[in-house]
């Protein structure tokens, strides 16, 4: 039952019913595990009004500074990550991934400055990794044993996240990655294949970190989502997301994958959790991936997340990238990509009815290094000037114009020139976004989607350049609006017109 603005009454009980901003609201018990009541919801308005969200990878693994994957490929014969373990830590037969765990402190951990920062940044959410592959909740988990309060920095690290983010005015929500566990940390279980070590069980298949590890029953080792997961498993997986959602009440919720599981019973489990989700957060936001190799997966059930990709056009409905400025964990050997690629990439996205979930790696102390918080000063100085094109508004008839669409994974410089513009709207203004200056020897920058025949625009009152106070000479010539630029720009990377449309 959907209900606006109104308490609704029963004859033995009162139902308290959360409003969100889009006016979508649903009574307790009203979604059940199934596509078709799944298929209700609906993306709340302060997501889609947000636009730019930060998360980011941390935990155990942060120590080898080798990304979040250390857990797995420390186990994996001749690997670079098994060729450092070796080195700095020993033979996991000896020791494995649950040692690590002691040695992450997380001993200057300062979530109220962390936010700060990102709240200067720009950001309007913030959704920390709960738990990634390696299966250590970072919360205050009954269901499992392995997790940030009992040991490592014996701290609740997403309690500490959460009220650090409401206090700086934040959304709050948790990513996901604990699905695919049962077969990707599976590797604990085996053996090196050849060398002096041949043949001797790593510590998982020595018994050691039960509970960590998986159990071993013949399971395979690949590192996507099991199939057929014990029931045993499926159930546990579910008890804490469950608890997750309950307690720390996530405005998003995050899976890295599909619905999980692969082979359970048309994905049972994990629209259990769906559902439960739903009907607990009336105003939550659920992003999922459109893998059906790693679970269910069927339109309408979630918001759409893109890893590290994007939509090629504007899609109906809003829809996220989760990216990063280099790998997801902190790994030294990873080069960062530049505050301009992830501001253009804000805004391509943005223009296609999207949102960016910037990942930050984090060192194991809980602190940011120097380019990583340099990139976030520069998104914050860029959105101060910027700002009112991206939030808050809405696609236009078109997403923009030029040759550059799609942009390659782990580039690192952007690939956008002067005639590649992206279109958002709010109101009667239309927002163009001109991704680069243009040089020195073009007189004008045109927009060709702005002609005086384009009948879905009608007559143009003012343009500005958002950060320059002067006045503009600008003209709607038959080839498009041209738009003639000052001498130097406003802001160091992509350049905002407000056009005032009669």
């Amino acid at each position: 039952m959907r209900i606006r603005r109104s308490f609704v009454a029963c004859c033995f009980a009162i139902l308290v019913v959360c409003l969100s901003s889009s006016g979508r609201a649903h009574a307790e018990g009203q979604f059940e595990p199934t596509i078709d009541s799944l298929q209700k919801y609906t993306c709340p308005d302060w997501f889609r009004d947000a636009k730019f969200g930060i998360y980011l990878h941390w935990g155990p693994y942060s120590v080898a500074e080798r990304g979040e994957w250390y857990a797995r490929r420390l186990y994996e014969e001749g690997s670079e990550e098994y060729v450092h373990h070796l080195k700095h830590y020993g033979h996991p037969s000896e020791v494995g991934y649950k040692d690590l765990i002691p040695l992450w402190k997380a001993e200057r951990f300062d979530p109220d400055a962390l936010l700060a920062i990102f709240r200067q940044a720009g950001a309007k959410y913030f959704t920390p990794c709960a738990v990634h592959h390696d299966n250590f909740d970072l919360w205050n988990s009954p269901h499992q044993k392995w997790n940030a309060v009992n040991m490592g920095p014996e701290k609740d690290l997403i309690g500490m996240w959460r009220a650090a983010t409401l206090k700086a005015g934040l959304r709050f929500g948790v990513t996901t990655h604990l699905s695919r566990s049962y077969s990707w940390l599976n590797v604990a279980n085996q053996t090196d294949q050849g060398g002096a070590k041949k043949g001797v069980p790593y510590d998982g298949g020595q018994g050691r970190g039960k509970g960590l590890y998986p159990p071993n029953d013949g399971q395979s080792t690949h590192p996507r989502a099991p199939l057929n997961a014990p029931k045993q498993w499926r159930d546990q997986w579910s008890r804490r997301l469950r608890q997750l959602v309950d307690d720390y009440q996530p405005d998003v919720l995050y899976f890295d994958c599909a619905v999980p599981f692969r082979g359970d019973d048309e994905g049972r489990t994990g629209l259990g959790v769906l559902a439960h989700y739903y009907n607990r957060r009336p105003e939550g936001v659920m992003c999922m991936k459109e893998r059906p190799w790693q679970g269910l997966y069927a339109d309408g059930i979630a918001t759409l997340d893109f890893e590290r990709g994007k939509a090629s056009h504007i899609l109906s409905e809003p829809w996220q990238t989760d990216d990063s400025i280099g790998s997801w964990g902190y790994d030294t050997r990873k080069p960062y990509t530049t505050s301009d690629l992830q501001i253009d990439k804000l805004i391509d996205i943005v223009s296609k009815n999207g949102n960016l979930l910037l990942n930050i790696p984090i060192r194991a102390d809980g602190t940011l290094d120097e380019t990583a918080t340099a990139i976030l000063k520069d998104m914050g100085k860029w959105f101060q000037v910027n700002g009112e094109g991206i939030y808050g508004t809405r696609p236009w008839f078109y997403f923009g114009e030029g040759k550059v669409n799609e942009i390659p994974h782990f580039v690192e410089q952007s690939p956008f020139t002067f005639r590649d513009i992206r279109y958002t709207k709010k109101g009667n203004a239309l927002y163009a976004f001109v991704l680069k200056w243009p040089p020195k020897h073009k007189d004008f920058v045109e927009f060709q989607l702005l002609a005086g025949g384009n009948q879905r625009l009608s007559k143009i009152k003012s343009v500005e350049l958002l950060g320059y106070e002067e006045d503009l000479v600008w003209e709607r010539h038959p080839d498009g609006l041209r738009v003639f630029f000052p001498s130097k720009p406003p802001t160091d990377f992509a350049h905002c017109l407000k056009i005032e449309i009669e």
